[in-house]
């Protein structure tokens, strides 16, 4: 019978990218409907107009993150599950560096397997000690890139026979016939915020006149961000393309998009531009969205992006450099086999979630070979 698992993370209807990632593998991993999730929610979590796959598991405790001990209600429903499977990232757990979920860790019976979404090349003391004991406490651990293993591995003092690299898994974007547009369309999504380099792309678009293209920025402001800062961040990039004479050539999509809707936009996109200033992000799910669906990708420096780009599916340029940016776009867009470079990559199995979510299923199913009893040695 297959097994059953336990997942910990944030979840729809909470507005995330770990919450999307989370419902998409428990979804594909939920073949006998007997797994269920158990929920992180703070109070400033932002919710709502997300729905779930048909096949998602429910979600069957959850975590209020603000209540101190709730990690002991979590473990317990935890272990009813044959494996617990955990995403890791700074700020979900309560306490210094979320370090709540050692205890829940210490508590588990059954095999657990944590996923890790940062891996930081210059941690603080407590970040670098509480993630080493996660690593220390966990049965395995999984990194989504070679680059976030390799830091791992020569930056933390952890096991490697722990870790296994298993891909972000990319949705199925459809492969017919992209829509067509009059101007070349240029788009950017994710959670909004201080960070995304938006402003590097606003000012490259602002350089190129030729191809007249039409850039989106899709999704809403980070709610953490909303919370601190209001949409400041926003008000200034409308402000600088109102001062470059673009405002009219940027589009403002301030919305969680359902998965429907967020394949249309990706469908509509000629080229996807990650501008991120970040030169720690070692997992992006936009960037596989993008290579999963054959978009042409000009992306920024950062780890991922030079692990996934780097053999021809997409153009790398400098952080914070808008006229490399400029000339990149221009040059995805008038090369007509670069979408053609990408087919391999993106039509390949290995990127998909059905694969992906088979590869976790090997992990744990080896855990639990491991812990069971006709695999202990026979006494002498």
């Amino acid at each position: 019978m297959p097994a059953t698992y336990g997942f910990l993370s944030t979840y729809p209807p909470t507005q995330c990218g770990l919450a999307t990632f989370n419902a998409a593998l428990a979804t594909h991993l939920n073949t006998n409907g007997g797994s269920g999730v158990v929920r992180l929610l703070s109070c400033d979590s932002v919710s709502g107009g997300i729905e779930l796959d048909r096949g998602a598991p429910r979600t069957v405790h959850t975590w209020h993150t603000d209540t101190p001990g709730g990690w002991r209600a979590a473990a317990a429903v935890l272990n009813r599950y044959d494996v617990a499977i955990l995403q890791h990232e700074y700020g979900i757990y309560p306490g210094d560096a979320g370090n709540e979920v050692l205890p829940l860790l210490r508590a588990l019976q059954v095999p657990s397997i944590v996923v890790l979404h940062t891996v930081l090349s210059a941690p603080d003391p407590l970040q670098r000690q509480v993630l080493e004991q996660i690593a220390e406490t966990a049965d395995a651990v999984v990194t989504m890139t070679d680059t976030a293993r390799q830091r791992l591995t020569t930056g933390y003092d952890v096991d490697p026979r722990k870790i296994s690299v298993i891909p972000h898994g990319a949705g199925s974007r459809g492969t017919g016939p992209r829509e067509t547009h009059d101007r070349p369309h240029l788009l950017t999504w994710g959670l909004l915020g201080p960070g995304k380099g938006i402003e590097w792309a606003i000012r490259a678009l602002a350089l190129i006149e030729k191809e007249n293209p039409v850039y989106t920025v899709a999704g809403r402001t980070h709610p953490k961000v909303l919370e601190h800062f209001g949409d400041t961040y926003r008000d200034s990039l409308k402000a600088l393309a109102a001062s470059l004479g673009v405002a009219d050539d940027v589009r403002w999509n301030d919305a969680y998009l359902e998965e429907d809707d967020l394949t249309r936009l990706i469908r509509s996109a000629d080229v996807v531009v990650l501008p991120y200033d970040s030169t720690e992000q070692v997992t992006s799910g936009v960037l596989i969205e993008a290579v999963g669906a054959g978009i042409p990708v000009v992306a920024t420096e950062f780890p991922h992006a030079v692990e996934l780009l780097a053999d021809g599916p997409g153009l790398l340029v400098p952080h914070q450099d808008p006229e490399a940016m400029a000339s990149a776009i221009r040059h995805a867009l008038a090369e007509p086999g670069l979408p053609g470079r990408l087919t391999g990559l993106a039509g390949g199995p290995t990127l998909r979630w059905p694969a992906v979510a088979a590869r976790y299923q090997a992990l744990a199913n080896g855990l639990l070979a491991t812990r069971s009893p006709l695999a202990a040695p026979v006494p002498a």
